[in-house]
């Protein structure tokens, strides 16, 4: 594609907006990441204290490619994701990092969510890439869910201490066609 990845998008979806992340939503974005069982299954279980938390943000803000996710109907902050391209082969696009206030688990929200990224991200690529902690089964059973699909195995070279991850993919094709279509 010929067209340059918008990474700072304004997005609706049924049930979410996502906006760009400001340094003005951290403290807001702790809150909501302070909660410890969100990060129970994670490969980084202490990303709810506050020094890990702002490694996280401080490294979101300097890619870019954070999104702030509110619930439509209140208007709530209840979770951030992001788009990437760090990891990524040429043609796709990454999104990960993404969590979720508990209270919005396991119904429309995290669907909705990936839904409205992967419609603005075929706008530019032909495939999306997510990485998943190998041991983070409920994020795993999420992204079969969606109809994402193991392609591969990857381990960051840069932080040997940080367990394996599974590659799911959705392509372009698939997402017509899957079940978030």
């Amino acid at each position: 594609m010929t067209t340059a990845f918008d990474f700072a998008p304004i997005l609706e979806g049924q049930c979410v907006g996502l906006r760009p992340l400001v340094p003005a939503d951290r403290d807001a974005l702790h809150s909501v990441a302070a909660d410890p069982l969100i990060w129970e299954v994670h490969p980084t279980p202490t990303r709810w204290q506050r020094p890990v938390f702002d490694a996280l943000f401080d490294d979101t803000m300097a890619e870019g490619g954070g999104m702030a996710i509110h619930d439509r109907a209140t208007g709530a902050l209840i979770g951030s994701s992001r788009f990437s391209v760090r990891y990524a082969e040429p043609g796709e696009a990454e999104i990960g990092w993404t969590f979720l206030a508990r209270a919005h688990w396991g119904g429309a929200i995290n669907r909705d969510v990936k839904r409205t990224m992967l419609v603005h991200a075929f706008r530019f690529v032909d495939r999306v890439i997510f990485r998943v902690g190998i041991d983070n089964i409920r994020s795993r059973r999420a992204m079969e869910k969606i109809g994402g699909i193991e392609i591969r195995r990857w381990r960051d070279p840069a932080k040997p201490h940080v367990p394996e991850h599974v590659v799911y993919a959705i392509d372009k094709a698939a997402f017509a066609a899957g079940p978030l279509a």
